[in-house]
This record gives C-alpha cells, sequence and structure tokens, in this order.
C-alpha cells in the first residue's frame, strides 16, 4: 500500500522492469511583495489569535537562507521572485529602483516576475531596471502597446533535477485602472484567456514534466486559475500578501502565497517519480531574526546601497502610544491616522485613503520619515471636492464588491478604502447593493442628495473630476498641500498618536481581527 501527503496523490507506477526509477526532487523557493524592504525590520505574526512584533526579514536573512536551501537540494533548487520589488520603500521612491539592484541580484535568482507596482516609474524604468538584474523577467501578458510585441519571456523550460520545469508568469491585467493610468503608458496587458494555450505549448513543445504557474494577480483569482486551467501542477501567488500556512489545493493543482516585505520564504518541495508527482511539501517560512541569520555580505552590501538615504529617512516626525499596522482588508489603525491626517489638511468633512497592502508595523515609539514612504510611496497632492450621500454610498458598495466579491472576476485593487468622518456597517457576504447599512457623516445618518466634502490623494492621469476613484466629483479643487506634508503637520499636532481598532468600517459577518481577505 502506498501513502499520500496532504492531498489524495496518486502513487507512481513501477517500470516495466517491476522496479520504480530514483526519485527527483524539485525545490521551489521564492519570496514576493517585498515593496522595496532591505533590510530587517519590525514584523507582525500571528498565532493562535495572538499577535506579536518581532525583528525579521532582510535580503541578507533570505540570502542565507536560500543557500542552505540549494545545498539541500543543489540539483533541483529553482529561486523565484514574484514581484512588487521597485516599489513601496523611501529609498526605492528617490532612486527610482536602483537601490534594489545589487541585493537582489545578490541572491543569485533563478527568475523574476513583474508585479503590479512595478509599473511605477513607467515603461522605460521598468526596461532598464530588468536589464540591470541578472534574473530574467518572465511574463506573458506583457506587450508593447504600438508593436504588440511581448516585453519578456512568456515562459522558459528549466532543467533541474534531471527534469524539465515550465515556468510560465503572469501578471495583474487590471494595472492600466488599478494604478495610475500615467504609469502603465505604452504597455498593452493581456487577460488569463492566454494561459492554457501556453500551458499545452509547454507540456507538447517544450516537453515539460512540470508546470510551475508564477502569479501576480492575489490569491482568490490564483484559485479560480486552478479550477479551470488544465495541466498546471502548481500555482505560486503573489499580490494579495497572503500567508498560506497551509497550501490550497484544487484538483491536481496546488496553489501557494508566501506573504510580503521580505519577511517570508514560501518552500515547496516536489517529488516525481516515473513520471507522477508522489509527494509534495509546502513550508511557509518565518524569517524571524531569533530563528535565521543573516548574510553579512549581502548585509553589507544593503548598507552601501541604503547609505545615501540614511539620515533624510531616519528623521522623526513623529511618535505613537500604539502600534500602528496596516493588515486589515477592512481598516487599521495606522489608515485611520492617515486618513485624519488628509481630512485635517484639507479641512473636509470626510476623507479617504486608498487600501493600501504594503508596510511593515510601526511599533510604539518613534514615527520617522522611512515609516512614512513605507506607508505612502506615492507622495501625490491633495484633491478636495464635494459627493452627494447617493455616490457615497454607490462607491462603497462598488469598492466592498471590488474586495469581497465571491466572483473572483469582479475582485479588484487593494482593501477597502480607508475613512475618516464617514462611518458605516456592511455584510461581507451580501451581494453588491445590500451590504451597507447605517452610514452616517460625523454621526449623523447620511442623506442621499447632500453634498459632503471629501479630501482624497489625486492619482496622475485620472479625470479632474475623480477623485480616489470615486467619479464625477464636484468643485474639485487640487491643493498646493502634498500627502507627505499632511502627515508631517498632523503628527507635529497630534503626537503621541493613539489609535486602537478604529471602529469606522465595521463588517457584522467576519472578525476585525480577519488578516485575509480570502473569507470564502
Amino acid at each position: 500500500m502506498c501513502s499520500a501527503t496532504l492531498a489524495a496523490l496518486a502513487c507512481a507506477p513501477f517500470s516495466r522492469a517491476g522496479t520504480p526509477s530514483a526519485e527527483k526532487k524539485i525545490t521551489l523557493a521564492f519570496f514576493a511583495d517585498i515593496h522595496g524592504q532591505l533590510e530587517e525590520h519590525p514584523e507582525m505574526y500571528w498565532a493562535g489569535g495572538k499577535d506579536e512584533i518581532v525583528a525579521a526579514g532582510g535580503v541578507a536573512r533570505i540570502a542565507k537562507l536560500m543557500r542552505e536551501i540549494r545545498a539541500a537540494n543543489p540539483e533541483g533548487t529553482i529561486t523565484l521572485d514574484l514581484g512588487d520589488t521597485i516599489q513601496g520603500s523611501g529609498h526605492v521612491a528617490m532612486s527610482e529602483g536602483v537601490t534594489m539592484v545589487d541585493p537582489i541580484n545578490a541572491l543569485k535568482l533563478d527568475y523574476w516576475l513583474p508585479g503590479n507596482w512595478e509599473v511605477i516609474f513607467g515603461k522605460k524604468v521598468l526596461l532598464d531596471i530588468s536589464k540591470k538584474l541578472t534574473a530574467p523577467a518572465v511574463v506573458a501578458n506583457m506587450r508593447d502597446e504600438n508593436t504588440q510585441q511581448r516585453l519578456f519571456k512568456p515562459y522558459v523550460i528549466h532543467h533541474a533535477a534531471g527534469l524539465k520545469v515550465a515556468l510560465i508568469g503572469f501578471t495583474d491585467p487590471d494595472v492600466p485602472r488599478r494604478q495610475p493610468p500615467s504609469f502603465s503608458k505604452g504597455i498593452h496587458y493581456e487577460e488569463t484567456d492566454i494561459l492554457q494555450p501556453l500551458v499545452d505549448e509547454a507540456k507538447k513543445e517544450g516537453q515539460a514534466d512540470l508546470v510551475i504557474l508564477m502569479t501576480h494577480i492575489g490569491l482568490p483569482k490564483a484559485i479560480a486559475l486552478a479550477e479551470t486551467l488544465k495541466g498546471v501542477d502548481v500555482i505560486l501567488s503573489a499580490d494579495t500578501h497572503e500567508r498560506t500556512e497551509e497550501a490550497v489545493i484544487r484538483g491536481s493543482t496546488w496553489v501557494v502565497e508566501a506573504g510580503a516585505f521580505g519577511s517570508h520564504l514560501g518552500k515547496l518541495d516536489i517529488v516525481v517519480q516515473d513520471g507522477q508527482i508522489t509527494r509534495r511539501d509546502w513550508d511557509l517560512i518565518e524569517l524571524r531574526a531569533s530563528q535565521y541569520g543573516e548574510d553579512a555580505a549581502v548585509k553589507e552590501l544593503v548598507e552601501k546601497s541604503l547609505a545615501p538615504y540614511r539620515d533624510n529617512l531616519n528623521r522623526v516626525i513623529g511618535r505613537t502610544q500604539s502600534p500602528l499596522f496596516r493588515y486589515a482588508p477592512v481598516e487599521t489603525p495606522a489608515d485611520a491616522v492617515l486618513a485624519d491626517a488628509l481630512r485635517a489638511a484639507g479641512g473636509t468633512e470626510i476623507a479617504l485613503s486608498n487600501g493600501f497592502r504594503f508596510a511593515y508595523p510601526i511599533p510604539v515609539g518613534d514615527i520617522t520619515e522611512n515609516d512614512l514612504w513605507n506607508y505612502y510611496p506615492i507622495n501625490s497632492r491633495l484633491k478636495t471636492g464635494r459627493v452627494s450621500g447617493t455616490q457615497l454610498h454607490q462607491f462603497f458598495e462598488r469598492e466592498l464588491e471590488n474586495v469581497f466579491s465571491k466572483n473572483t472576476k469582479r475582485l479588484f485593487g487593494g482593501w477597502v478604502p480607508r475613512t475618516s468622518g464617514l462611518t458605516f456597517k456592511f455584510h461581507a457576504g451580501r451581494p453588491e447593493g445590500r451590504r451597507i447599512s447605517d452610514m452616517r457623516i460625523n454621526g449623523q445618518p447620511v442623506q442621499a442628495d447632500r453634498l459632503y466634502t471629501l479630501t482624497s490623494c489625486e492619482r496622475e492621469g485620472d479625470l479632474e473630476s475623480t477623485v480616489c476613484r470615486m467619479r464625477d466629483v464636484m468643485d474639485v479643487k487640487v491643493l498646493d498641500v502634498d500627502a507627505h506634508l499632511a502627515v508631517r503637520h498632523y503628527l507635529k499636532e497630534h503626537s503621541p498618536v493613539t489609535m486602537g481598532q478604529p471602529g469606522r468600517v465595521v463588517s457584522l459577518d467576519i472578525s476585525p481581527t480577519v488578516r485575509s481577505q480570502f473569507i470564502n
């Protein structure tokens, strides 16, 4: 009798001679959504309902562990970066990605998948950075808008442990709508219908023994692909920063995601015997400083890369008496502070801040310029205007659908926009148009036909009448104040800040401590 692990895997057939061939093991070691975080930082881990903030992460720690993983399986290890690499911190914004190049190259990665934020500095910078990175970019659905030529290889056949491993890359096709439109100017994104032909081609023409799909579309959408695509053995997921402690299994396809900020490393072992997968073992590794050491040479390289930015980014701009973090799809303490700062700067009744996912926690103590850049890596000017109660209700119904839709094709962007001055309750499990109840502005019920003043951020390339993806806003004004200046002024006046669970946008069917968007 043969055994299976985690899933009901078929037993390996015997050869004609009656004895099985030798096992061949592939090890996939990867990280994703590092968001410009090169060095050790505070990280929040949770288990058994308890949160703790400890020192973790950094590419020097990734480098040391990856070296050990390669040593354990030198012929079968494949190392990957699944994107959102050159965005999300002050130094990476100030250098337009250059600070990441040498430290990431020191990891000696095999391949790289550009994420949705890789276009933040435009098409030219993306292509320039991709040439500087030693790991080839692999992504099937990015084309030059004029020539329709693919910008990168759609897939590669990687030889490892005597096997042919197809690695196909696919990034978020919603980028032109999800990010400010100017970011991706000149790039055409294709949809998921291109994937099955590529899988078939890799298996037929490439004679692939294994097919690995590298995706940067979020865990729910990656799972949906696992339910529809044929012939894919593993889908590596990124974008939603999910920490899949156990693999999500759909038929014969495994889906895994490995957190963010360089605080985790994903390790998936796949054992093949006589052409059949006989075992798969998934390990989501928490890169705690107390458990994993750092590579001294890579740490020195990181320090050299960051040295020109230290004095600026280490400047203290405020203090907090409670931890500020961004680890929930509905609302977070950090975003409540940011939204309050925007409302104070705009002098309006309400303010909205985007539902970004990036940034590690800020512990009790000083808030620095570096923290500000981590939470607001896109520094845009503020916009004010007037919107009706009906517009607000419709906007948030649509945004909740973007986050919690049971139809994965309707999932879009980040998390629920954060609010100041505006509160409401909702049911995540209900359909669009029936989720929201008890919407209030400064404690008073929202009136459908009344106009309310609003502050949010300008998005380059949007229509003048669009504010924070809200369309048809009236009396729009672009202020001289940018988001960073608004936060600095707010912290100067209100430090030390104290922010527990904000209680502004409250779900009636999911807990405020839920850390995942994947609740279906």
